[in-house]
């Protein structure tokens, strides 16, 4: 049966030019990267820092990042790679295919950023809040790798923005089902409407000293959760939760609460004066 609408997928993932494959997986999260250093870097200068200081620091926090959400990906779904039906060694390696967990890459990425913070002399605090919305902006853009590799959808679908998946990228129980729910689409859409609230909950409720970032992180969280209840990719379980659902719920209630408490620890002059 011909479906009326639906959102195809790529008919690839990868192109060749010459002996150089050019993945659009990594091609996204170099976007993303890209795209987070420009604004963040922006934002810290309107706040007083120096026009390098993103970049200096990108340069630990996200080679940090890297290893930190591929060491997750892999610990937490290590019979993809191990065992009798695993990919191999090899295979944890291949990050191009896919696979960073974002839990991984946020908590290695900091101390890739506290390690660097330290190395230029920069405000911790001042520095995170000036990255946070470019952050989950890049996030947004790497989601787009998960579309050309067909890779994290959701639940089957008859819905008019319904996902086409290839019969080969359907996972066992769902070979009948044609579209399903673009989890890519709904996390891309969500973290750039974050990444928008961000600079408006700054503005209106003068956050400082990290509290931008601690925002992000629940905003993300938040989304997270529901997104991550859609998705019908092998996953291991905690107290009955998908790990990552168990995940974000307890790092965005400790964001939550720590945004409280730093906000209840600020002198009241301290609320009332802008902050650009």
């Amino acid at each position: 049966m011909s479906l009326l609408f639906s959102i195809p997928s790529p008919d690839q993932g990868v192109w060749q030019l010459g002996p150089i494959p050019i993945r659009a997986y990594a091609f996204a999260i170099i976007i993303g990267i890209i795209v987070a250093v420009k604004w963040g870097s922006a934002r810290l200068v309107a706040r007083g820092g120096s026009p390098e200081d993103v970049a200096n620091v990108a340069m630990y926090a996200v080679p940090f990042g890297i290893v930190g959400g591929r060491l997750y990906h892999v610990i937490t779904d290590a019979e993809l790679y191990f065992g009798p039906n695993g990919r191999g060694l090899i295979a944890t390696l291949r990050i191009w295919d896919g696979g960073l967990g974002i839990w991984g890459a946020i908590a290695l990425g900091f101390v890739g950023g506290v390690i660097g913070c330290r190395r230029y002399g920069i405000n911790l605090g001042l520095l995170a809040d000036a990255v946070a919305p470019g952050v989950v902006l890049a996030q947004a853009i790497g989601r787009i790798g998960n579309y050309f590799n067909q890779e994290l959808f959701g639940s089957p679908t008859d819905l008019p923005w319904g996902l086409e998946i290839d019969f080969a990228h359907r996972p066992t129980g769902f070979t009948n089902f044609a579209t399903f729910h673009p989890t890519f689409l709904y996390e891309l859409l969500w973290n750039v409407a974050v990444a928008f609230a961000l600079v408006y909950a700054e503005k209106r409720w003068n956050l400082i000293r990290g509290q931008v970032f601690a925002l992000y992180v629940a905003l993300y969280c938040s989304g997270r959760v529901w997104v991550e209840m859609l998705r019908i990719d092998t996953a291991n379980h905690f107290f009955g939760l998908r790990l990552n659902v168990f995940t974000a719920v307890l790092v965005g209630l400790g964001a939550v609460g720590w945004l409280i408490w730093s906000r209840r620890k600020l002198d009241p002059a301290e609320l009332l004066t802008p902050h650009s």
